[in-house]
């Protein structure tokens, strides 16, 4: 091409967009894309004299793309962060955690069997399966009243039980 600017701007137009939806292709990016299909053009710039047959252009370019998107996505893996694709554990999986979690729901129950029957029953109805006042009441056969009364000294008697692990 003997530094012919005009014929290489012809060719950056004529298969420039295709460059840019190869490489975004490749890359999983747009961004990056233009920066390859840059690189690209640069490459066959300073290379045009060793391309042997001009009517191949296209598919030189589109190699020169391609060797350029894996190198990026070489330079990408090479310094992937760990976290990335091995993220840490989350706090509640740590050992410690897990065995004080456990002490913990041990304490409760033995809390829990402490209590009058009437007073764990209503208590793990409302706090273990979610039910309501009137759902407690109904499910004991008590008055909605009596079930408030019975959740208000069986949360009280628990702080006072499990005041330690607070």
């Amino acid at each position: 091409m003997d530094g012919d600017v005009v014929a290489f701007e012809v060719l950056a137009r004529r298969h420039g967009p295709l460059m840019r939806v190869f490489a975004a292709k490749l890359l999983g990016s747009d961004i990056e894309s233009d920066d390859i299909v840059q690189e690209a053009f640069l490459t066959g710039w300073r290379s045009f004299d060793d391309l042997g047959e001009p009517a191949r252009v296209r598919n030189w370019l589109m190699r020169i793309v391609s060797n350029k998107a894996i190198d990026r996505i070489r330079v990408r893996r090479e310094h992937a962060d760990v976290a990335d694709w091995d993220p840490a554990a989350p706090p509640s999986s740590d050992p410690s955690r897990i065995v004080e979690n456990r002490l913990q729901l041990d304490a409760v129950w033995v809390a829990l069997d402490k209590l009058p029957t009437i007073q764990r029953q209503s208590w793990l109805l409302r706090e273990t399966a979610g039910f309501t006042y009137n759902e407690i009441a109904e499910a004991l056969d008590l008055p909605a009243a009596t079930v408030r009364g019975l959740l208000a000294r069986t949360r009280k008697f628990l702080l006072t039980e499990l005041e330690a692990w607070r």
